[in-house]
């Protein structure tokens, strides 16, 4: 089994270089995890319209800034060590709305005038759950996490309109649903404290079988807990999904949960 890098910047050359392909899930606890849309530069504003109108569900870390290893805030990841078409673990392509494949690279679907987009990830949060007693799910089971399509739509910006959110899901306890709540309230980049709880907030949120999840992993939820919902970073890929046939050109995003570990700490976003 291949050895986790202590420092991210050697965990993102592990992914450029194809030796890491899977989730990222409880890597590297304490740094910043990030979610990943690239887009055509006629999209591109909209996109970023969408993110400025749905904070919680879209909140934009950084952008690229004319070149695939430049971005918009430098605090994010060191200049000089990032591709944004090989950092990924995988990669989802897009063509017209639909996925037709993925990748461990997107060197050859990145073209001239595209825009990468950095989408906080509720990882970054899961160290600051797990030091509280409150350990995430899939962290103990060493699995993805489940993630859910919702009947709950987006805020429309330009083309994106009729865009549904996409959910993540960790099970806790009744009574420790305030500390939760407490907890990742303070993560407001990596999309904040939960947006709806309980089986009831799952029948709101439209969802029919919490054992099937759309994206990620099923994950074991005890008799004496509830299922508790954040939005979730997928969510502008299933936007992309909705309105793809008014896109030319390839869109990239992550593959679910397979996520870019960034060089900023989880506590420098809080707030």
């Amino acid at each position: 089994m291949l050895a986790i890098p202590k420092f991210p910047e050697e965990f993102r050359k592990l992914c450029r270089e194809e030796l890491h392909t899977s989730h990222t899930s409880g890597i590297l606890p304490g740094y910043v995890q990030a979610n990943l849309l690239i887009l055509p530069a006629e999209e591109a504003e909209d996109f970023r319209d969408l993110c400025f109108r749905n904070p919680v569900a879209c909140p934009l870390l950084a952008h690229t800034v004319g070149d695939p290893n430049t971005l918009s805030n430098s605090a994010i990841i060191k200049e000089g060590t990032f591709d944004i078409r090989a950092d990924f673990p995988k990669y989802n392509i897009y063509e017209k709305g639909s996925l037709v494949e993925q990748k461990l690279n997107c060197r050859d679907e990145w073209g001239a005038g595209y825009v990468g987009f950095l989408i906080g990830c509720s990882y970054s949060f899961e160290r600051a759950l797990s030091q509280a007693g409150l350990p995430p799910r899939n962290v103990v089971e060493k699995k993805n996490v489940a993630m859910f399509k919702t009947s709950k739509m987006l805020d429309p910006a330009g083309i994106f309109i009729e865009c549904p959110y996409v959910v993540s899901m960790r099970p806790y306890k009744t009574q420790d649903l305030p500390k939760v709540r407490e907890i990742t309230r303070e993560f407001r980049l990596t999309h904040g404290e939960p947006i709806d709880w309980g089986y009831d907030g799952a029948e709101r949120l439209g969802i029919e079988d919490l054992q099937s999840p759309e994206y990620g992993d099923s994950i074991t939820i005890a008799d004496d807990e509830i299922p508790v919902f954040w939005a979730c970073g997928v969510t502008p890929q299933l936007a992309v999904e909705t309105v793809g046939h008014l896109i030319n050109g390839p869109v990239i995003g992550h593959t679910p949960g397979h996520m870019l570990v960034c060089d900023i700490k989880d506590e420098n976003i809080c707030n």
